[in-house]
């Protein structure tokens, strides 16, 4: 494998630790590596590099930014199949799924180990597709709650208050619920939801358990169901989920599969458009389906 790395960076999710950054590249150099630094300047920008960068001449590609940003560099990956190097990260965002599910912290020389020295994970990312384009995800696809609160976070209002946005807009989502129903297909078998989320990983929003039985290596759907309706519920849910108890929560439950189709079943009279998250962003509209790429991406994690 050719000693060089492809660091990808995202500066406005670096902005605040552009500390760790440097000490990772210092410590990959150190190692006897060549690391080039690329600043995205615009949304796209990480998906091109990763889709486009010359795999005789980096042995690895990294990312330095948060969950967002790592969606568009697998995407670009995945559509490379084969000749796509392995992916390394060096975790900036506000949750840091990924990371958390690879085992990662922000310790610059465990993260240059990983970087170098690492095990490669072979993942099959989920693909979700509306009425336009399939798109890739390491993490999750959402419909419902979450993917309302994750559509009302604007960009300057992450940077600002981080974590706090979402909280403030959980807040704002729960004053304004409707009992929407949403019809959920896992395998050609049906169900029936209040919000929904199809996940790749066991956690969601940075450490919190959603599904103890999904593996990023495996290529499976997990498919979480909150089948409670109502404001208090969707709290409930929220508070469980802190605390660690959502997977015994009653009310919800985890069914996996191959294929997910979600639509609205009763929109309650809510007019407004009925969003789907992908990896903590807003991407698509319902109606979607759901599956698996039959392309990998090869992650690298501690060894």
């Amino acid at each position: 494998m050719t000693h060089s790395v492809l660091l990808i960076l995202n500066p406005t999710a670096g902005r605040r630790r552009r500390g760790l950054v440097d000490a990772v590249v210092d410590r990959v150099r150190a190692a006897g590596w060549t690391v080039d630094v690329v600043e995205t300047q615009a949304v796209g920008d990480a998906r091109r590099l990763a889709e486009t960068c010359d795999s005789a001449r980096y042995g690895v590609v990294a990312v330095a930014g948060g969950d967002g940003t790592i969606n568009e560099v697998v995407n670009g990956l995945a559509a490379r199949a084969v000749t796509a190097p392995p992916l390394a990260l060096v975790p900036l965002g506000t949750a840091n799924v990924l990371a958390h599910e690879l085992g990662l912290d922000d310790n610059a020389a465990a993260l240059a180990r990983a970087m170098t020295v690492g095990r490669e994970v072979l993942m099959h990312p989920g693909q979700a597709r509306d009425s336009g384009a399939p798109r890739c995800f390491s993490l999750m696809a959402g419909a419902g709650f979450d993917a309302k609160v994750v559509a009302g976070v604007t960009a300057p209002l992450k940077r600002r208050w981080g974590k706090g946005a979402y909280v403030w807009r959980s807040l704002v989502e729960a004053q304004r619920y409707r009992p929407v129903r949403y019809a959920v297909e896992i395998d050609g078998r049906h169900h029936e939801a209040a919000s929904v989320i199809v996940t790749r990983a066991r956690h969601y929003a940075g450490p919190y358990l959603v599904a103890p039985e999904a593996a990023l290596e495996t290529p499976l759907l997990h498919v979480c169901l909150f089948e409670r309706w109502g404001w208090m519920q969707a709290l409930r849910f929220g508070a469980a989920l802190v605390c660690g108890t959502l997977p015994v929560t009653s009310g919800y439950r985890v069914v996996s599969g191959h294929t997910v189709s979600i639509s609205v079943l009763n929109d309650a009279g809510e007019s407004r458009r009925q969003p789907v998250q992908i990896d903590g962003d807003d991407a698509l509209t319902l109606p979607v389906t759901i599956g698996i790429s039959t392309e990998a991406v090869r992650l690298l994690r501690p060894a």
